[in-house]
């Protein structure tokens, strides 16, 4: 079975800790522990969020004052995607000896007219209190809005079209490798007027870009790993409820956080409506539960797995 894995940004920063290399390295230790089953028995491919990364860099850049202008945001999510590849890269290869690893720097193309370049909503970066966040956009021009029980800053989502690299990752898994991209969505790009490419200001939605990298390489299952076991119906609210087993036209009917649960849910409906196959959200640690249909929220055609025929 070939499995896309999008780890959310959790699995490298939690709620609540410091950006440092050190806890990060150790929850992608974590990450790779329960990664490493599924590579043994299947085809892998990991994307990885790089949202906290991308708004401590940006932040440094913009104070360095040995800088004339600060690094541009496509230039600081190819710097994640470097970083936390390289964390990946060798702890998959310490986890598994004798097995082809690799961690690839991508581009996502996305569209020069897409709306949300006028509509800021991905957070990025740390999480402050609201005079704090209010502070710092006001001294740099940032965009920010409320995350929870506090404030981020928010930069454009361009909606992913495709991984450019998207053959070499192909041919890659099908030697047996396993494959660490589009970190943080992929680089965003456009083609200009003369069909080059040039990078743009903007985050992509990490679990998007999995979804259509998923449909692209022909993936069995799409497994979105965050922190929380299932999907919730009604959330915060007394009627709240796990969904166990779903269908893409059953979670459309809901109403899910557009900053949060919303782009997850998205991603899933996406990727089984286009292809028939299988998606899932849940906990990183129950990876292998999750592929057996005991744990998550499973997405399906039919809402069974493994999948029954509907003739």
């Amino acid at each position: 079975m070939r499995v896309v894995v999008a780890l959310g940004g959790n699995a490298l920063v939690r709620r609540g800790e410091t950006p440092d290399a050190a806890p990060q390295r150790a929850n992608v230790d974590r990450a790779v522990r329960s990664l490493a089953p599924l590579a043994r028995t299947h085809e892998l491919i990991v994307t990885h969020g790089n949202g906290p990364q991308v708004g401590v860099l940006a932040l440094e850049s913009v104070n360095d004052p040995s800088l004339t202008r600060p690094y541009p945001l496509d230039t600081i999510g190819a710097e994640t995607q470097g970083m936390i590849g390289y964390w990946m890269l060798q702890a998959l290869q310490n986890a598994l000896p004798g097995r082809q690893v690799v961690a690839m720097i991508n581009q996502t193309l996305v569209s020069a007219v897409d709306p949300a370049f006028e509509d800021p909503t991905k957070f990025v970066g740390q999480v402050y209190d609201r005079d704090e966040a209010e502070k710092l956009a006001a001294e740099y021009g940032w965009t920010v809005r409320q995350d929870g029980d506090g404030w981020r800053r928010v930069v454009p989502s361009p909606r992913p079209q495709r991984v450019i690299e998207t053959r070499l990752i192909r041919e890659l898994v099908r030697l047996g490798t396993v494959v660490v991209c589009a970190g943080g969505g992929g680089v965003p790009v456009f083609r200009n007027d003369v069909g080059r490419l040039e990078g743009v200001e903007a985050v992509i939605d990490k679990d998007l870009t999995a979804s259509v990298l998923a449909e692209s390489m022909d993936a069995d299952a799409l497994l979105i790993l965050t922190d929380v076991p299932r999907v919730m119906r009604n959330y915060g609210t007394p009627e709240q409820e796990e969904i166990t087993h779903t269908t893409p036209y059953e979670l459309r009917a809901e109403d899910f956080p557009a900053g949060s649960m919303g782009p997850k849910v998205a991603a899933a409906v996406s990727f089984v409506e286009r292809t028939g196959d299988m998606a899932a959200i849940g906990l990183l640690d129950q990876c292998v539960e999750i592929l057996e249909g005991t744990a998550g929220t499973i997405v399906t055609p039919n809402a069974t797995w493994p999948l029954e025929s509907t003739l």
